[in-house]
């Protein structure tokens, strides 16, 4: 999220097994070429217990930041208390997400990238790249010697293996992984309305788009405030994608979930469909269209930063919003969650769901790593229960309690913050998963993000009925079908992105609708389709 990404643990997961691949090179999990290294790091090293190191061991991570974070992350309670059980120090570079891609390109182009990428969101085309080249160490062996958390997760999750495995047959990163069971979860941020303005307007909640539509536009209408200014905002986010990806499942686009933003499967006959020029789509299209020239969408929608939409939201303005929960980021109570709306053909699919591997490139070592045992044993702490506690909570007695029946709670300086801090500027002392695209494992037991709240569970309960039943982990490809989709398939997807946005916009007319799919056509959807069916055969065949 550019808001708090509590869901990014499946992700980080898969990253970081893709990670310990690469690590490892060859080599028996070594460090070194000639094995020297390897020899001392594991005469350094506990194979089980803590500490992990024998001797203090000091490593230097690439580290992606939310804006809800921190700036030094060694200071946080979670880390400097982890580095004293374990006897590893680690600094941690911070790069802002909106820098990150450019960031890390440009440390990997250049040979000056640290030990581990942490929260780097490091792609699987980069996966497969870099781990062919020896710079990320394959993890296969380190995992099964040294990762019996992570062991554990493959073995209960089959999926998960598949969404990690590079098709040299490696993992070469750790992901941030979402348990599968925990719906809210892999939602992430949806849909929220004011109940109190439907209640004025005297609207029930919204069960289809039409009625939707229809909220929004009461809102434009009324001074709901009653502060005799037309500062409502009907529905208001950053970027457009998320609503497009919250509704387009009324009219039955997406059906295998946000890791596959432009292909699914066709109802009709199970092959795979490019849904986004589908004669269907188009109306998608005109209906986020009609929203946006109708003034029910924000102006802003296009160009607004994180901080600067949560100082808008906090002003209680907004009658719709997509993020984890307004109560969390914005310090708004009243709203809930919107489950599947029923479209105009009676489609209702909930759509926007994550894989549980939201983050495969979550967490990846590189090969300057001289310790890559200890860093497998350092990270895979975070995919058991008493690390992820550790990691999602704190420590008991200071930043949560634990209820009779068992239920952790965090403390209320957190959740009733005297100073008036939102729950996310409460908890950035103590913790660094706001944000998401962390390495870990993520659970309903102890994840009290915004996902595990009531108004987030009861939307998860609405969407369960209509939620993506089968849903794909990310695909790989190989370096040739890589070189595809990042020369002729990014140019497609780029052009795809731009031309929806001015079509919505108003810029460009939907008589150029035909003529702007025949565009993508040429640009190579063929050969995108024929990539896209081997990578899909390939993930069916894997084990």
């Amino acid at each position: 999220m550019r808001k708090m990404r509590w869901t990014a643990v499946t992700l980080t997961v898969a990253m970081a097994v893709s990670v310990l691949s690469a690590c490892s090179g060859g080599n028996e999990g070594a460090g070194s070429a000639d094995g020297k290294d390897s020899k001392k790091e594991v005469a350094n090293l506990n194979p089980t217990g803590m500490p992990i190191a024998k001797e203090p061991v000091s490593l230097t991570f690439f580290t992606g930041k939310a804006a809800t974070n921190g700036n030094n992350f060694e200071e946080t309670l979670v880390w400097k208390e982890y580095a004293k059980m374990t006897n590893m120090n680690i600094k941690f570079q911070l790069v802002p997400f909106e820098n990150l891609t450019e960031k890390r390109n440009l440390a990997l182009a250049g040979g000056d990238y640290p030990d581990a990428f942490y929260s780097a969101r490091v792609p699987s085309s980069d996966l497969m790249k870099y781990g062919a080249q020896g710079t990320f160490v394959k993890l296969n062996d380190l995992i099964d010697q040294y990762a019996p958390n992570f062991k554990k997760l493959m073995e209960k999750y089959p999926d998960l293996k598949k969404g990690l495995t590079m098709p040299d047959g490696n993992i070469y990163s750790f992901p941030s992984f979402y348990s599968p069971e925990f719906l809210p979860m892999l939602i992430g941020t949806p849909l929220w309305v004011k109940q109190d303005w439907l209640d004025k307007l005297g609207m029930k909640e919204p069960a289809t788009t039409e009625e939707f539509y229809q909220y929004l536009k009461k809102i434009k209408e009324t001074d709901l405030n009653g502060n005799g200014q037309a500062d409502e905002i009907p529905y208001a986010g950053e970027g457009i994608n998320p609503l497009i990806e919250q509704l387009r499942g009324a009219w039955g686009f997406g059906n295998r979930g946000l890791g596959h933003k432009f292909v699914d499967v066709d109802p009709k006959g199970g092959d795979l469909r490019f849904f986004r020029t589908d004669p269907g789509y188009k109306e998608v299209i005109e209906y986020m269209r009609k929203l946006y020239t109708e003034g029910l969408i924000d102006k802003e929608i296009f160009t607004i930063k994180t901080a600067a939409l949560f100082a808008k939201g906090q002003k209680g303005v907004f009658g719709a919003t997509i993020n984890p929960n307004p109560k969390t980021q914005m310090n708004q109570t009243g709203y809930f969650g919107l489950g599947a709306l029923k479209g105009p053909h009676g489609d209702q699919l909930y759509s926007h769901v994550k894989v549980p591997a939201v983050w495969p490139g979550a967490f990846v070592i590189t090969d300057k790593n001289k310790n890559p045992e200890a860093t497998v044993r350092w990270i895979d702490h975070f995919y058991g229960d008493e690390g992820a506690t550790f990691y999602f909570m704190g420590i008991e007695g200071q930043t949560y309690t634990k209820t009779a029946d068992g239920k952790l709670e965090f403390v209320e300086e957190i959740t009733k913050n005297p100073n008036g801090l939102t729950m996310d500027q409460a908890l950035a002392k103590y913790i660094t998963w706001l944000g998401g695209s962390y390495p870990g494992y993520v659970q309903q037991k102890y994840f009290k993000g915004s996902e595990t709240l009531p108004e987030s569970v009861e939307t998860g309960k609405k969407a369960e009925p209509y939620a993506v039943k089968e849903l794909w982990n990310n695909f790989n490809f190989t370096e040739e079908e890589t070189e595809f989709r990042s020369t002729v398939g990014k140019d497609m997807e780029t052009y795809i992105g731009e031309m929806e946005a001015k079509f919505i916009t108003g810029s460009q007319p939907m008589s150029e609708w035909d003529k702007y799919v025949a565009t993508v056509q040429k640009m190579g959807v063929d050969e995108y389709m024929k990539i896209y069916k081997q990578s899909y055969e390939r993930y069916k065949s894997s084990k």
